[in-house]
């Protein structure tokens, strides 16, 4: 039995919540992200934990009541994203650099429904992120008129002049998703795992021991975060765009990181020679 088996008992055990309920409940389109890499064999004590029947006394986490999006009799979903940056990497480089203007775009294309969706993502007040979004049905290689617009006008709201930048594709990601709800506190939870990352010229980077937990709630952080925080797990600055160009293009600063790299991308310095 694979350690993806001994997880899937408890997600199916855990009660369905639909895609509308859930957008209705939880759409939280501006929140707060906390990032956990932890490794998969942790999975089942963080899934099981957070539907422990009652609120943990030793972590506070709301362990009650946790639902699993489900659509179509299916619980977890595969999803895939092509990044677009600029040639000198402007956004990679605003989120190595910590910069307060910066951002993220791609086109985040959803398997099983084969639906599409250009994605903007910038800072917000106190350090939130705030995505905008719109379905997208152009060439995932390049962006559209129409998407170059909603895309130039999007980051010109947020202070950043991007009618100059020439965009291009510049990493794909792969993984297969599962996302929970706490209705303790209106949070979400996804959990990533399978996770692929590609450039444009084929180079490939998997992490099968690997699973990116991500809740999204409000500064307080929510239930999850508790128990991440009980099971000796705390927040790292794993970003999926960031951390994976960073593990496989090793002529990008990395600092920001490098300890990411080195605990969980043991794989990027036999890949690359050096992560950093």
């Amino acid at each position: 039995m694979t350690v993806l088996d001994s997880v899937a008992p408890v997600v199916r055990a855990l009660r369905p919540i639909g895609l509308d309920e859930l957008v209705d409940r939880a759409e939280l389109l501006t929140r707060l992200d906390r990032k956990y890499m932890l490794p998969l064999v942790d999975l089942p004590f963080v899934i099981g934990g957070l539907d422990g029947g009652g609120t943990s006394r030793s972590s506070g986490a709301e362990t009650g009541g946790v639902q699993v999006l489900e659509v179509d009799g299916e619980r977890q979903f595969g999803y895939r994203s092509v990044y677009f940056d600029t040639p000198d990497m402007d956004g990679y480089l605003g989120a190595a650099r910590r910069r307060r203007r910066r951002f993220k775009l791609r086109i985040r294309t959803y398997l099983g429904s084969g639906q599409h969706f250009l994605e903007v993502k910038t800072r917000g007040p106190r350090g939130t992120t705030v995505k905008q979004r719109v379905p997208y049905d152009g060439e995932l290689s390049r962006l559209g008129p129409e998407a170059r617009a909603y895309a130039d006008q999007v980051l010109g709201e947020s202070g950043i002049d991007a009618r100059h930048f020439r965009l291009v594709p510049t990493l794909t990601t792969r993984y297969r998703r599962t996302t929970l709800f706490l209705p303790g506190s209106g949070s979400r939870v996804t959990v990533d795992t399978d996770l692929t990352w590609a450039l444009p010229d084929g180079t490939e980077l998997r992490t099968p021991e690997r699973t990116i937990v991500e809740t999204k709630a409000g500064r307080a952080g929510c239930g999850a975060d508790r128990l991440l925080w009980s099971l000796k797990h705390r927040p790292c600055p794993v970003s999926k765009y960031g951390t994976g160009l960073a593990a496989l293009r090793p002529d990008l600063p990395a600092n920001r990181w490098l300890p990411v790299l080195r605990r969980h991308f043991p794989t990027a310095t036999a890949l690359n020679g050096s992560p950093a």
